[in-house]
């Protein structure tokens, strides 16, 4: 494993974190709940630290599940981030980062996680409605307060970074950012890099698109957001499954891996990245991790990936589908 270090504060995060949307079961045709604690702890038992949750995952549940998994010692080994800034009711998930929301978020997230301290608390998605500087003030009062270790936000512009940051040290940024999807390259990533700002990316595996699992008669289940994800929908479908094949016997004929571990390791070299999310639900979806740390990618290997995905994929689309209203 590979770790580094959050700039400003004492928190070290392992390169690699596991990723629990899947877990809470919301948007990913249901859960497991055993299965879920025994991934944390084989993620753990590997040396990833980090471990990445928010309220909205399975509407608490997510968070409950990783409350449970750290109870009895685990704890200790583990870095907790979370979010804030969504709300939930009948009426579907709306954004929220108000100081009365975030006040009650806090408290709600250590109950479930069973901890007085998330050492990363991160504003999910920004809120158009309530000033930053209202919700900067609120996360420095919890910082100085202890009940949060760093700041954090996800889905920020740089404009939106810099407005937060007037109010509030900003030590960490949770944007996507994997092989398929790589918006952040101009604009979030150069700004990130020059303030000092650990980039912990979301969707490595781009739904599972990058684990090399899939394939065109694959079904999903109830909810599944990838029933309504564009690169799942044909003809789209076909030219990213086209170019994860090609990928695929590219990391087998030069270095031995699979395209997961292509994947990852394509990541963790990119220059600014901190850590690279993995959504897992499974401990048997963490086996592939241990090859990742023992290669890395050249500058004609980054091009030959470059130049299979600029020929398979025609017709590229972005994460924005995620995005809940503003």
């Amino acid at each position: 494993m590979e770790y580094t270090k959050v700039t400003g504060t004492g928190v070290e995060i392992s390169r690699v974190a596991i990723g629990t949307w899947a877990i809470g079961g919301w948007m990913w045709g249901g859960t497991d709940d055993d299965q879920a604690i025994a991934a944390i702890h084989r993620a753990l038992d590997l040396g990833i630290t980090l471990i990445d949750t928010a309220p909205v995952y399975g509407f608490g549940h997510s968070e409950t599940v990783v409350g449970r998994a750290l109870t009895g010692g685990w704890r200790e080994r583990a870095v907790i981030a979370t979010k804030a800034g969504l709300e939930w009711s009948n009426d579907g998930v709306r954004r929220n980062s108000s100081r009365a929301r975030l006040l009650k978020e806090i408290d709600d997230s250590l109950h479930r996680l069973q901890t007085d301290h998330v050492d990363i608390y991160q504003i999910h998605w920004p809120d158009p409605r309530t000033p930053f500087a209202e919700t900067g003030a609120v996360l420095r009062e919890l910082y100085d307060a202890g009940k949060i270790r760093a700041i954090g936000v996800s889905n920020f512009s740089p404009a939106q970074m810099d407005e937060l940051a007037k109010t509030a040290p900003l030590h960490t940024d949770q944007p996507p950012y994997n092989l398929f999807e790589r918006e952040i390259e101009r604009d979030v990533l150069p700004y990130t890099r020059a303030h000092g700002i650990a980039a912990l990316t979301y969707g490595a595996l781009c739904r599972g698109l990058l684990s090399g699992t899939m394939s065109k008669t694959r079904a999903f289940a109830g909810d599944d957001l990838r029933n309504t994800d564009p690169k799942f929908r044909e003809p789209r479908y076909s030219e990213y499954l086209g170019a994860v094949d090609r990928l695929d016997r590219f990391a087998h004929e030069r270095y031995g891996k699979r395209v997961i571990h292509l994947a990852v390791r394509w990541l963790l070299d990119r220059p600014g990245v901190s850590a690279a999310l993995w959504g897992v639900r499974r401990a048997d979806q963490l086996d592939p991790l241990p090859e990742v740390f023992d290669f890395s990618l050249d500058a004609s290997a980054l091009a030959e990936i470059d130049r299979i995905v600029h020929d398979e994929v025609r017709d590229p689309v972005g994460p924005e589908f995620m995005a809940p209203p503003a």
